[in-house]
């Protein structure tokens, strides 16, 4: 199939989405704006120093969330009314552009207003009040000295998965509870209405609500007016363990018995089973709980012994500390004025050496120079010694020959006077010559 030219743009999901994100450019988020709203803590813990929380609109449930520094939020009462001084940032993720308030500023507390539903809340803790709070450790104390199984109703949302935190958290005390789960919406005041009919029928000795997690709007459900009333009216123990620890709902204030986490309803369970347990052996502990005392007053005897020896010790090594401080300062001094002493003599001596060592290499090269001087010399005296020599030689040799030719002459003339007195005598006068020609040549390599 042929490649066809496209006369239009083409985006990627993420060129789309970084468009759409420079796009949205109102004045609201690069200028400092003032919001007003109800604050409502987020986690407990700070991310980089600062908290994530959520401000409410007072007329209903929409929220913005917000981000804060940790000093700011020290300043902040969970659920009050604030103006607060910040911008607008935004963030795109996938395809949904989350926006966030982030806090310059904490412009001014309002001051709370009563509203209808609130003084009906009111009302509701008030007869709350009034009716008492059911004992949950007496309850189950009661029913184990009775050897009664304890019969409980959890209302889970639903698919819930926190029933086994609570399992863990009961631990080995699960064999004193008879325990039913009931599910429904959780996030509904209807359907929980709905169940709490139907679970207070069936003659439960507690009836509590779990829910582990989920987002924050969602727990405006427990403040439900309605449900406020008729969780107030079960005539078993109410209780609660929605799971959000920083935020307290009405029916948290309204139950008999407050746990934050699945878990801690399940371990207070156990703990109010272990509690009695350690009672039903009094005299026992009454024994143990003297014996502790008795130890307890030695070892704090012991204690306050060994804190004024160690006081003492603390003392004696403070001021030998003290004293070795200022020994090891004077040691150092010392040390340091000798250092700088020996450095400065060390400097001396260097340049003492240097130069010597130049004065050295001075006056080696000064003697150098008259050695060569002197050996120039002493050649040319050798020089002059040896022609002399030579020159000597040579008028030794010349007068040696000049007296060996003045013999030859004479022997000659003596050899002519003998040729003449007898000419012949021919073998006389050839050796004669042989010997003269000897001689000439003789000198004559001499001469060369």
């Amino acid at each position: 199939m042929e490649d066809q030219n496209l006369n239009h743009p083409v985006y990627s999901p993420t060129a789309i989405i970084g468009i759409f994100s420079n796009a949205l450019k109102l004045s609201v988020t690069v200028n400092l704006i003032y919001l007003k709203g109800r604050y409502s803590y987020g986690g407990g813990k700070s991310y980089g120093n600062h908290y994530y929380d959520h401000l409410f609109s007072e007329g209903d449930n929409t929220s913005v969330g917000v981000r804060i520094s940790a000093l700011l939020r020290s300043k902040i009462s969970n659920n009050d009314v604030y103006t607060l001084r910040g911008f607008i940032e935004k963030s795109i993720k996938n395809s949904s552009i989350e926006l966030r308030f982030v806090v310059d500023e904490i412009y001014r507390q309002e001051e709370k207003s009563i509203s209808e539903e609130e003084l009906e809340r009111y009302e509701v803790i008030q007869r709350k009040l009034e009716i008492g709070s059911k004992n949950l450790d007496t309850l189950i104390r009661d029913k184990i000295l009775k050897n009664e199984k304890i019969k409980v109703a959890n209302i889970y949302g639903n698919n819930a998965i926190v029933q086994k935190d609570f399992l863990a958290g009961l631990d080995v005390s699960l064999t004193n509870f008879d325990i039913d789960d009931h599910n429904c919406n959780i996030t509904s005041s209807t359907a929980i209405i709905s169940k709490l009919n139907e679970v207070s029928a069936l003659n439960y000795d507690i009836i509590a609500i779990v829910r582990g997690g989920g987002d924050r709007q969602s727990m405006e459900t427990f403040n439900d007016l309605v449900l406020a009333k008729l969780f107030i009216s079960l005539k078993s123990v109410a209780v609660t363990a929605i799971g959000h620890t920083v935020d307290e709902t009405l029916l948290d204030k309204l139950a008999d018995k407050r746990f934050h986490l699945p878990h801690d309803y399940g371990a207070g369970l156990h703990s109010i089973v272990e509690k009695l347990s350690h009672e039903r052996s009094n005299s026992r502990s009454l024994l143990i709980d003297e014996v502790k005392k008795d130890v307890t007053r030695q070892f704090s005897e012991k204690v306050e012994t060994l804190e004024k020896q160690l006081k003492k010790k603390n003392d004696e090594f403070s001021e030998a500390q003290k004293t070795y401080k200022e020994q090891s300062e004077a040691h150092n001094k010392a040390y340091t004025d000798q250092l700088k002493i020996r450095n400065e003599e060390f400097e001396k001596f260097q340049s003492s050496s240097s130069k010597q060592l130049e004065d050295l290499r001075s006056n080696f090269q000064e003697q150098q120079k008259k050695r060569d001087l002197e050996m120039e010399s002493y050649k040319k005296e050798i020089t002059i010694l040896h022609e002399r020599n030579v020159h000597s030689a040579i008028h030794e040799k010349t007068a040696s020959l000049n007296v060996s030719v003045e013999t030859l002459k004479h022997d000659n003339a003596k050899l002519r006077q003998e040729v003449q007195n007898s000419k012949t005598n021919y073998v006389k006068i050839i050796i004669t010559v042989i010997v003269a020609l000897i001689i000439v040549f003789a000198s004559a390599k001499v001469f060369k």
